[in-house]
Order: structure tokens, then sequence, then C-alpha cells
């Protein structure tokens, strides 16, 4: 159910907000507003929050703690700082805290918008792995879930390797824990209490990624109104985690092996030499070789990259891995939806087996939370899953499918159903309180009040 970004805006200042709030709806974005973190968190009980804009120094809760907060609720929701000159530093303790980035006042419209752009899609990018409590014994370790022989494999190379500074490559699937991994390896490293600062490579412009990469002095570009650290310098001392590294344009590459080689660089407009250190943790869903053999990217770097792999295997080749997982996600989504649904029918459990799962874990994750939502009896039934999981359908194509106007119109109309459907037992768990409803279906309230008008579902109104 496509919609708008959300974003939250939280200053003490009001001038600063209407600011903030005019550019990102220029965007296409959905503002909500808080004058502090206290007001900042109750707006995210009642909202599905994409991705926050935070002054630093506010009153009741300033910005590090509510990005403490936020970490403890959603450590990938992308947590943008605002700071002034003189509290750039916090701002930089703050990155190594886990915000996604920050922008010092006064800021260029062009920077604010690049960061708040790069975050959204870093939201949209970002994985839903698995995660918390629920699964007991040796099928969960370093918070991924894995029984069989080929996720007792992986934890046995993270053990093994987590106490060196040895250079990982992460490969697998979309999906198949990756960024989990990654984390194990530092949070299970001497390096534990330095930084984890992650990068997606997929989600930053090729003309930025220098300057995201190694930072930049005042004055480099149209915008550098003052100097900032890249990820490199943030992370030192700590692990540095670049995802999607299949990604990293080919002209970059020179720069960051000699990063990774000699520990150094300059920012984008310095001269002077700058030493890191930091380890170095790299995952991507590409086969990186046949990049390689296809001269898209360095074989040299390649080699620097792959000094130990730990391959994640996808949901495919672990369904014995199913029942847990499945376990996990009901328990998740009962405390999260407020239902008590026990598991999933044997028969159901059959044909998610025979399911080939193109999107892993987090597909699971996504079919689980529906069927918690909106399954009618104590436990998930055939009948729950999505036709295509199920198996349902087959047989001689409809005449009309020869059509493609009218294969598209139908395909409109079954989409609609389905949507209606979705958001009228959405509704109904709902007791009819759309900003309920519209939280349970991860939607802004404005999203599902014209959906429902599109739809033809009438609103009651709330009291």
């Amino acid at each position: 159910m496509a919609e708008r970004p959300q974003v939250l805006i939280v200053d003490d200042e009001p001038n600063m907000r209407r600011v903030l709030a005019a550019l990102l709806e220029r965007e296409s974005c959905e503002v909500l507003q808080a004058a502090d973190g206290v007001e900042a968190l109750r707006v995210m009980d009642e909202n599905v929050v994409h991705v926050i804009v935070a002054d630093l120094r506010m009153p009741n809760m300033d910005g590090l703690e509510l990005l403490k907060r936020v970490n403890g609720r959603d450590p990938d929701l992308p947590f943008i700082v605002l700071t002034a000159h003189g509290t750039v530093d916090a701002a930089v303790e703050a990155m190594k805290l886990g915000a996604f980035d920050f922008i010092t006042k006064p800021f260029e419209k062009d920077e604010l918008l690049a960061v708040a752009r790069k975050a959204m899609r870093s939201a949209r990018l970002d994985a839903l792995e698995p995660g918390g409590p629920g699964v007991a014994g040796d099928s969960r370790r370093h918070r991924i879930i894995g029984a069989s022989s080929q996720m007792q494999a992986v934890f046995a190379l993270i053990e093994k390797v987590a106490g060196s500074p040895t250079t990982v490559l992460l490969t697998g699937e979309s999906g198949t824990g990756k960024e989990l991994v990654a984390r194990a390896l530092h949070a299970e490293s001497k390096l534990s209490r330095q930084p984890y600062i992650r990068v997606n490579c997929a989600a930053i412009p090729r003309e930025l990624i220098e300057s995201e990469f190694f930072g930049y002095e005042k004055g480099a570009f149209t915008g550098a109104v003052t100097s900032k650290p890249g990820r490199f310098e943030l992370a030192d001392g700590g692990t540095l985690f670049l995802d999607e590294i299949g990604e990293i344009p080919l002209e970059m590459q020179v720069k960051l092996l000699r990063a990774i080689q000699e520990h150094e660089f300059e920012r984008v407009g310095g001269l002077r030499t700058l030493r890191v250190n930091v380890r170095l943790i790299t995952a991507t869903n590409k086969d990186l070789q046949r990049s390689v053999a296809e001269g898209t990217f360095r074989e040299d770097l390649y080699y620097r990259l792959n000094v130990v792999h730990i391959r994640l295997p996808p949901l495919r080749e672990r369904p014995e891995d199913l029942p847990l997982l499945c376990a996990h996600f009901v328990e998740r989504f009962n405390e999260r939806l407020g239902r008590r649904i026990e598991g999933f029918e044997p028969e159901a459990m059959a044909s998610l087996r025979r399911y080939h799962w193109p999107g892993n874990v987090r597909e699971l994750e996504n079919l689980v939370e529906r069927c918690v939502l909106f399954a009618d009896g104590a436990r998930i039934a055939p009948s729950d899953l999505p036709e295509e999981v199920r198996g349902v359908g087959g047989g001689a194509p409809d005449a009309a499918d020869a059509d493609p106007m009218a294969l598209k119109s139908r395909v409109r109309a079954a989409a609609e159903r389905v949507e209606r459907d979705l958001i009228d037992k959405a509704l109904k768990l709902c007791d009819h309180n759309v900003t309920r409803a519209a939280k349970l279906l991860r939607i802004s309230r404005k999203s599902l009040q014209v959906k429902m008008r599109d739809l033809g579902l009438r609103e009651i109104k709330e009291t």
C-alpha cells in the first residue's frame, strides 16, 4: 500500500519547523511536527514515521536523548540531526550513536533536500530483518534465528572471526540477514563500545559518494558552507559497514581501495591527509566475481574485500528454519497488533515449505504480519495465505488475458478489492478508529482517509 514518505520535524523554534515543513512538502512528503523530544515520542506512538529531522538543543528532551529513545524502538529509522556551528562535536557524537546524518545551521536548501532524499531512499531500501525475543537455545544467536546446518555454520564463522580486525565480505540475496551479521561481528568484537557506522551505498547518488565516504572542506563545492567529516572519519576506532558495495561506481573504487589499504584519505577540497583505523565489513547481493569479469568491479578491490567470506543462505535452502521464524514473527506481531494467534495450521506450514521465497526472511516477516492481522481463526489457515503462496491457480488462461487493456482493468479491479478488504478489516479490528487503523496499516491517517474516500468506505467520526 504505497504512500508518501512521512517526516517528523522536531525543533523548539516554530519558524524553523515552518521552513523545514515548507521545503519537505515540496518533495511530496507528509510532515509531522513536534516542539521537543517528549512530544516527538507521542507523535511516533500515533503515526507511522519514515524519517526524523531533529534539532540537538531542545527543552524537556534534547536531540541526543531522543535519538537514543528512537534507536531503542527502531534502530533503522533514519534520524537527521540539526546543529548550530558551536555544537558540531555533539552532532558527531550523534553520528556515532547511529544518526543518519547531520546538517549545520544555517543550512543551504539544496543540502537539506539532498540529505532528506537520501534518508527517504534508505528508509525504503533498508531490510526488515528478524530480531528481538522469542526463540530460545542454539536456534537464535546474535539476534539471528536458525537451527539449520547452514545457519549453524554462519554462527560458527561469526564467533571465529568477530574477535579479529579482519575485513569481512557478506554475500547473499536481499532479505537474508546480512546487516544482522555485520552488527553481530561488531557486537562480539573488542570494538563493541566504539562507533558502528553503516552506509547504504545504493542510496547515495554517484556524485555524492566521495564526500559521503571521506567528508569535505568548507567551500569545496556549492552548498559546502562548513566542513564535514565523512563516514570513514566517523567510524575511526570502530566498525564501518558498507552495504551494497557492488553499487560503488568504478571511478570511486580506486579511492576506496587506497583508503582501505593505506588507512588514509583526504576530504573533498582538502589538502591534509587524514589517517583512520577502522574495521571494514562489506555486503552485497551481487556476484562480485561476475562483476569483475564484466569489468564493472576492480579485481584488486574484490580481493582486498574478500579476506573472509560469509555467505548467507536464502530461505528456500533452509526450510527447516521456517517454523522457528514463523513462531518468532507470530509472537512479535501478536504483541504489536493485540492479537492471540497460536501459529500456523499444518497445511499452511506445508504451503510455506513449498514456496520459493524470492524475498527471503523479509518477505516471510511481511507475510506473517498480514496473516496475524487478518486471520479469522485461532491458527493461520491455508485460506489466510496469499494466493501465490498457497499455490491456487493454474489451468488455461482466460480469453481476456489476450487483451492487454482488459487484463490491466482486471488487475486494477483485483487490487482495489484487496485494498478495500484490508482497510475494511483494519477498521473493524480498531472499532472504526481511523487513527488506530492507519497505524495498524502503517500508513498516515490522511492517506487512509483518501483511500477510504476513493474506495467508497464511510468514515465514522471519532469521539
